[in-house]
């Protein structure tokens, strides 16, 4: 089974320098754009290989590993990407986590629903989902950091979920089984 590996080596750490506006707005545009490519290659990768095409598959996470660089980059330059005490950026995980689950997803929901998208509406309370878990587990990361605690983590490939420890059999939000759950390295 294959492991989720982190992307981006370095640390970024923060940029302190003003940036006149239409910079700014075209550095987040080059985020926005980067970050796409970065994932969109990854799924390019993963058909390649389902469809034997390991040296295709190769070059698409090659890109994607470089598209991403530039995703961080930009991220810098715009001061999102402040890296701190790991104490610090849990608790700003932990109150970003919080923001999404709490402020933005709900709205997405509201709308896909008025619009009849249900697949939206799905995708949308699924992430929402996911998110409030992803809270929890930094709340719980901060006292197990202090205790010197240590366990894995499996993700759910269909909903982002993630799991302490090992896989659940089913997915608590999605129902996927446990063989779509991937080991985080």
């Amino acid at each position: 089974m294959a492991c989720i590996l982190p992307t981006g080596a370095k640390q970024i750490h923060e940029a302190e320098m003003t940036m006149d506006k239409k910079t700014n707005e075209n550095l987040y545009t080059a985020f926005v754009g980067e970050a796409k490519a970065h994932h969109r290659l990854l799924a390019f990768a993963r058909k390649a290989e389902e469809e034997g095409y390991d040296q295709v598959a190769k070059l698409f996470r090659a890109v994607a590993n470089a598209e991403g660089i530039h995703a961080e980059r930009h991220l810098r330059l715009l001061g999102e990407a402040v890296v701190r005490s790991t104490e610090r950026n849990l608790e700003y995980s932990f109150e970003q986590e919080t923001t999404v689950n709490q402020v933005y997803y709900p709205e997405f929901i509201r709308e896909a629903e008025a619009e009849g998208e249900s697949a939206a509406v799905v995708t949308f309370k699924h992430a929402r989902d996911v998110e409030e878990r992803h809270a929890e587990l930094y709340k719980r990361a901060l006292g197990a950091m202090l205790r010197e605690e240590t366990h894995d983590y499996h993700v759910c490939q269909v909903c982002g979920y993630v799991a302490e420890r090992e896989a659940p059999d089913e997915c608590p939000i999605c129902s996927a089984k446990r063989e779509h759950f991937r080991p985080v390295c």
